[in-house]
């Protein structure tokens, strides 16, 4: 069997990428002057991951990086997505830079150029310093204020040449899961203060462009979301009501703000809160955007108790338990296209799958991985078809990684990492991957 046909040629200068964040690859937590995040201290309270791991190792990227950029390189990757440690670069109250960590992202900016990957830099990716949490973490304004202070120190140094900034990865998640839930950092269970902390990321955001902007960066920016179409379990009111108010959650709280400058108008009435917005605060959110990051996994399917936990007839699952539904991007893509004539360019920033990988004999084949990619590549070239201007597709991961809450459980990577000799394999999928890649480019040139 052919692998990889009937996939059609993408647009000229489509971006074939792998995506990794600096908490779940890097290590090295006291090294060179970092300070302690969030993440970390939410690691070392026992309970709090389900395999009891932490951090502080991870894929040891600090120290192998020039390797990981070899294997992005030998996958014909064009641009690789990585996140900066806030807390490497301002490691302590105060706001003092830390030259040894701004130095560790500028060789590895100049690493990806010289490997012919494009940098897609994420400023956020989760890991607030503690020192600001102290201070009230994002329930506080004046971390808005440190974010915007942080985002011109790195875009100072980096600015120049990475390809594209987006500021924050997944504000919902943050909020949410670690403001709402507390199952992720820093544990907080008040929806009042997760309202805020959703809030204060996207004003920090639309500020950040603002700042940046006015230093006279020219490269890419805009923000990264977790999103998907939401679907009622039933035709109940009930069901209904539950649907609409999931959408408004993970959807429309962050586009609406984004795009049309106003919060939804249910928002209060569906939820039960809302945050605290002062004046000029909306404005300063809907900022333009260059391009919307989006992550995409799966369809929400909602009842009024909640997401469901058991899959349709006849569907997959991935090792999370996360229905695979490729149509689901197609129909996202070209449902936030018809509602916002505003959206701009999108870049799929993550997609990828968890799955029971095995490393026997010096390889993985990981076939499910293989299926998975090739069917999200194809809804999204649906996507294009019908509109939809799209730039890029990130496979979440480049690398098996810490898998935050559920420690190193779960295994999204092209490359399988052991853990404990830090041994790089590529996968079945990196090798498709590859080949799909070659394929375009091929393509590209008829």
């Amino acid at each position: 069997m052919d692998t990889l046909s009937p996939i059609a040629p993408f647009p000229a200068g489509f971006h074939w990428g792998a995506a990794t964040a600096a908490f779940q690859i890097e290590g090295a937590h006291q090294a060179d002057g970092r300070g302690p995040s969030i993440w970390d201290t939410f690691c070392a309270t026992p309970g709090h991951i389900a395999d009891g791991s932490d951090g502080s190792v991870a894929c040891d990227h600090y120290h192998r990086w020039p390797g990981d950029l070899d294997i992005a390189q030998q996958l014909g990757l064009s641009a690789y997505r990585f996140s900066v440690s806030w807390a490497r670069i301002q490691p302590a109250a105060g706001g003092a830079v830390n030259a040894r960590g701004l130095d560790f992202y500028d060789r590895l900016v100049d690493g990806m150029l010289e490997r012919g990957l494009a940098p897609f830099m994420t400023l956020y990716h989760w890991d607030l310093p503690q020192h600001l949490q102290d201070q009230g973490g994002w329930n506080a304004r004046s971390t808005v204020d440190a974010f915007v202070d942080y985002a011109r120190t790195v875009t100072r140094r980096l600015g120049d040449r990475v390809a594209s900034i987006a500021t924050f990865n997944e504000p919902f998640v943050t909020a949410y899961l670690g403001h709402w839930l507390g199952i992720f950092a820093p544990g907080l269970r008040d929806p009042q203060v997760a309202m805020n902390a959703a809030h204060h990321q996207l004003l920090a955001h639309g500020r950040a462009l603002q700042a940046l902007r006015a230093d006279g960066v020219t490269a890419p920016m805009g923000i990264v979301c977790n999103m998907g179409p939401v679907e009622p379990l039933t035709r109940s009111a009930a069901d209904q009501r539950a649907a609409e108010r999931h959408d408004l959650l993970v959807n429309r709280f962050f586009l609406d703000a984004l795009l049309t400058g106003a919060y939804p108008e249910r928002l209060h009435a569906l939820v039960g809160t809302a945050p605290a917005v002062h004046a000029g605060d909306l404005a300063d959110i809907a900022a333009p955007l260059d391009f919307l990051g989006i992550n995409y996994y799966y369809r929400f399917r909602v009842g009024e108790h909640g997401l469901a936990t058991t899959l349709p007839p006849g569907a997959q699952a991935t090792a999370m338990g996360w229905e695979v539904s490729h149509e689901g991007l197609t129909q996202h893509l070209t449902d936030i296209h018809h509602r916002y004539p505003q959206l701009p360019p999108v870049v799929i920033t993550e997609s990828g799958c968890a799955c029971d990988d095995h490393l026997v004999a010096g390889q993985v084949h990981d076939s499910f991985r293989v299926d998975y990619l090739r069917g999200q590549i194809a809804a999204l070239g649906r996507a294009i078809d019908r509109g939809v201007a799209v730039q890029g597709y990130f496979v979440w991961s480049l690398l098996d990684n810490f898998e935050w809450s559920l420690g190193y459980q779960k295994r999204f990577g092209l490359v399988h990492v052991d853990y404990p000799s830090q041994t790089r394999t590529v996968k079945a999928s990196g090798q498709w991957y590859r080949d799909f890649i070659t394929q375009q480019r091929q393509l590209a040139r008829r």
